[in-house]
């Protein structure tokens, strides 16, 4: 049974005083499913169970019992896991904005709420990549005062987004603006390990953004970068989300009156088919 309470990310704090952890799982290629723990009543919600064997061995490592599926969207790679979920896990709740969400039980939509020991889930429905996607804004119930994150599936990637397969350049500015309203100390947890092709593609938009340069330096220093930046971050150097720069004004062969939507679809297709380095 899921209830009620809230989260905690930052890796200083000192474990007793957290309520909340997140443990990354890849799988596939660069793929990521998530734990989402309550720590106090070891309890976890798993976010993206695509390999449900991965998930339960981390949810054993952790001593943790899982009680609740989160599905981003219904895409193969994100809802394919959810049939063997509900098998491995029967009764256990799978939450997801669509009824194309395999194994669906509880529809949620935007500002729909859970709730998961001292965790409070608030959905952010986020459409354009599909007209399903949501983002789980986690915060922490007990200590206020701590960030929160944001599982953002294949909407907002680490200096990126996810491509318009159901949705328009408008829609796309209209998900990263909802989503970039979270407080600026909102730790991002996505759906794939882009960021090295995101900021090769970053520097080719802005080269001069020192933004950029800072997480060229943590991409490679860090395989898994997901949980090592936050919605502040990516107001810096997610050219997605800097539509009005100089900088992004000038690949796109746009102005200041240019609609921003056409902005962004141009930006898009450069991304679609940019070919240079990976940095």
């Amino acid at each position: 049974m899921i209830c009620r309470r809230h989260i905690r990310l930052f890796p200083h704090i000192p474990s007793q005083y957290r309520t909340m952890k997140v443990v990354p799982v890849p799988v596939r290629e660069d793929n990521y499913a998530y734990l989402l723990i309550d720590e106090p009543s070891n309890t976890a919600a798993a976010v993206d169970p695509y390999d449900v064997a991965k998930v339960s061995a981390a949810a054993q490592a952790h001593g943790v019992q899982i009680v609740a599926g989160l599905t981003t969207h219904h895409h193969f790679d994100h809802s394919g896991g959810n049939k063997d979920f509900a098998a491995r896990y029967p009764g256990v709740p799978i939450y997801g904005g669509s009824e194309k969400v395999q194994a669906l039980t509880n529809p949620v939509e935007d500002k729909s709420e859970i709730n998961l020991g001292n965790i409070h889930i608030k959905c952010l429905a986020s459409p354009c990549h599909t007209q399903d996607s949501i983002c789980y804004y986690v915060t922490d119930l007990i200590e206020k005062t701590q960030p929160g994150g944001v599982f953002t599936g294949d909407t907002l990637f680490i200096a990126g987004c996810g491509r318009f397969f159901e949705g328009v350049g408008s829609e796309m500015i209209d998900a990263l603006t909802y989503i970039g309203s979270l407080p600026d100390e909102t730790i991002v947890y996505n759906g794939h390990e882009y960021t090295a092709g995101n900021v090769a593609f970053a520097k080719h938009i802005d080269p001069t953004n020192a933004a950029i340069a800072r997480l060229a330096d943590i991409a490679k220093k860090n395989k898994i970068t997901t949980g090592l930046t936050t919605i502040g971050d990516e107001k810096e150097w997610n050219v997605f989300m800097r539509l009005d720069s100089e900088a992004v004004l000038k690949a796109a062969s746009a102005t200041t009156d240019t609609p921003k939507s056409a902005i962004m679809d141009a930006l898009r297709e450069q991304k679609n088919n940019y070919k240079g380095p990976m940095l």
